[in-house]
């Protein structure tokens, strides 16, 4: 069995993308193929990225996918030793969960907060202890958390998600105080507006109808700007990038 280290994958680089969905996790993985990285697709259910892995593949990509609860240490663990062992180093580091609910605060419960808490935020640190520990003795290497409206103001009803993306983008924060130094860029995304996607399409049709008019993001130009995040020179790093159709009233 070849390792990450060995010669024959001495020039290949991987990018881990936690939560490759159909959409915008999709669109980046897709997007940093392309340029030669070899994507590394997580979600809890490996089988759910079979279509993706096929997609990357038939563009002239390299793909594996991998089931990961990314809300279980061990399993993380484990899934970031093996890339390194088995598929090649990590270069990028993509979080890119949601978990996006809505409830009155007086019927959320402490299991969905908990739930949402573990998802968007432990989950998060989780990867990226893990993508520090692989970077750091190279002395390189990309973090972009995928962050929301609610990482910078909470919202009525969104006291889970806004308390859950508020504690990923302080990580972030304090990863890049750390890391940079060490050659890690660290970036925190602010996703500010509807996603294309089925979602959208079928339970806010009038949402996605601005589309037409580019008032809602599309997931290949999101992915483009994570792409250019990862490819800035040192003394231009940008941490906090903030998405947004034109037509959102921030």
């Amino acid at each position: 069995m070849q390792t990450a280290d060995s010669p024959a994958t001495a020039a290949r680089k991987a990018v881990v993308v936690i939560g490759a969905g159909d959409a915008t996790g999709g669109a980046i993985a897709r997007r940093f193929a392309r340029e030669g990285h070899v994507a590394c697709l997580t979600r809890r259910e490996a089988a759910r990225l079979s279509p993706l892995a096929e997609r990357i593949r038939a563009e002239g990509g390299e793909a594996h996918a991998f089931g990961c609860d990314a809300r279980d240490e061990d399993q993380t663990v484990a899934l970031f030793e093996r890339i390194e062992r088995e598929v090649a180093p990590i270069e990028v580091v993509v979080f890119n969960i949601g978990g996006n609910v809505r409830f009155p605060v007086t019927e959320t419960t402490a299991r969905v907060y908990r739930k949402v808490w573990e998802m968007a935020a432990f989950a998060g640190f989780l990867a990226g202890r893990e993508a520090a520990r692989a970077m750091l003795p190279r002395g390189r290497g990309t973090i972009v958390f995928t962050g929301a409206t609610a990482s910078l103001r909470g919202g009525a009803g969104f006291s889970a998600f806004a308390g859950a993306k508020h504690a990923l983008r302080a990580l972030a924060q304090s990863m890049a105080r750390e890391l940079g130094p060490q050659g890690i860029h660290v970036a925190h995304v602010v996703i500010d507006g509807a996603i294309d996607t089925e979602f959208i399409r079928t339970q806010f049709p009038e949402r996605h109808a601005l589309k037409d008019r580019a008032g809602i993001l599309d997931p290949d130009h999101i992915a483009e700007a994570y792409w250019n995040l990862h490819r800035q020179p040192r003394d231009t790093w940008t941490h906090e990038l903030d998405l947004r159709p034109w037509i959102e009233p921030w």
